[in-house]
C-alpha cells in the first residue's frame, strides 16, 4: 500500500515539475541573422561573391573534363613514389606517438602536479598545433634538403601535437580508483603507471595513433609540394605541364589508398573495443 502512495505521489510531483521551455523564436531568429552577418562580412572581407563562382563555373567544368580519362598507364610512374609517402606516414607516425607518451603523462594533471612544469609543455602542443604540416614541411627542407627526411620530421611534430594532446585528455578522465589503490599500498610512480595507468589508456591511444596515421597518409600526399617527397612531387610537376589526365590519375590513386588505411583502421579499432 505504502509502495502504491509513493508512486502516486511520485507521479504527482513529476507531473508538478516545471517542463523545460522551448526555445523562442527570438532567439533563433537572432541566431541566423549573426550567422548571416557573419558570412556576408568574412565574404566582403575577402572579397569572394557567389557572382564569382558562378562566372567560373564553366571552366570547372572545362577542367574536369580534362581531368577524364585518367591517364592509366601513369599508375607504374607514381607507385613508387606512394609507397615512399606511406612509409614518411608510417615512421612519422611511430616518433611522435613515442614522443607523445612522455609529453601526454607530464601535461595530466592527476598524474602530474607540477604546474610549472604541465603548463609550459601544453603551451609547447598548442603551439605545435597551430603550425601548419606544409609551413614544418618546408622549414625542415630549408634545414636538411629535398627528400622524404623533412616530410618525416613534419609529420612527426604533428604527430606530437595531435597524440599528445588527445591522449593527456584522455588521461585526465580515467578512472582515480585503481590509481589511488596503487598508491596507498605503496607503488612506484612508473608501477602506478604501467598497472593502473596503461591498461586504461592503451585502447584509446592506439586509436589515437590509428586515426593520426590516417591523417599523415594525407597530408605526406601534399608535402611534396614544398620539396618533402613522396608523390605531392608529381601533383606539382603534372599541375605546372598542365597534365590533368595524370593527375586525376594521382587523385584515385591516392585516394584508393586513403580508402584502404581507414578500412583497415576500422577494424582494428574494432577489436579494440
Amino acid at each position: 500500500m505504502k509502495s502504491v502512495e509513493t508512486q502516486h505521489i511520485t507521479t504527482s510531483e513529476a507531473r508538478s515539475m516545471p517542463r523545460p521551455k522551448a526555445p523562442g523564436r527570438l532567439k533563433v531568429i537572432l541566431t541566423v541573422l549573426f550567422i548571416v552577418l557573419l558570412l556576408v562580412g568574412s565574404a566582403i572581407k575577402t572579397e569572394s561573391s557567389f557572382s564569382e563562382l558562378i562566372v567560373g563555373l564553366p571552366n570547372m567544368l572545362d577542367l574536369i573534363k580534362e581531368m577524364f580519362p585518367p591517364r592509366w598507364s601513369y599508375f607504374d610512374d607514381i607507385t613508387g613514389a606512394m609507397l615512399e609517402t606511406i612509409r614518411m606516414a608510417i615512421v612519422g607516425t611511430t616518433l611522435g606517438a613515442i614522443l607523445a607518451i612522455p609529453v601526454a603523462l607530464l601535461c595530466a594533471s592527476n598524474l602530474n602536479t607540477n604546474k610549472w612544469l604541465s603548463y609550459p609543455i601544453r603551451f609547447l602542443l598548442n603551439l605545435i598545433r597551430t603550425i601548419p604540416d606544409l609551413l614544418l614541411a618546408a622549414l625542415f627542407v630549408a634545414i636538411f634538403g629535398l627528400g622524404p627526411l623533412p616530410g618525416i620530421f613534419a609529420l612527426t611534430i604533428f604527430s606530437l601535437g595531435l597524440i599528445g594532446k588527445l591522449t593527456y585528455e584522455a588521461l585526465e578522465a580515467i578512472d582515480r580508483g585503481p590509481l589511488e589503490a596503487m598508491t596507498a599500498v605503496g607503488a612506484t610512480p612508473m608501477q602506478r603507471i604501467i598497472f593502473s595507468v596503461v591498461p586504461q589508456i592503451q585502447a584509446h591511444f592506439v586509436s589515437y595513433v590509428l586515426y593520426t596515421f590516417e591523417i599523415n597518409v594525407r597530408a605526406a600526399a601534399v608535402l611534396g609540394l614544398v620539396g618533402a617527397g613522396g608523390i605531392g612531387h608529381y601533383y606539382e610537376v603534372t599541375l605546372g605541364f598542365l597534365e590533368y589526365d595524370k593527375t586525376c590519375m594521382i587523385i584515385i590513386f591516392t585516394l584508393a589508398i586513403v580508402l584502404f588505411i581507414d578500412w583497415m583502421s576500422t577494424k582494428l579499432r574494432e577489436k579494440l573495443q
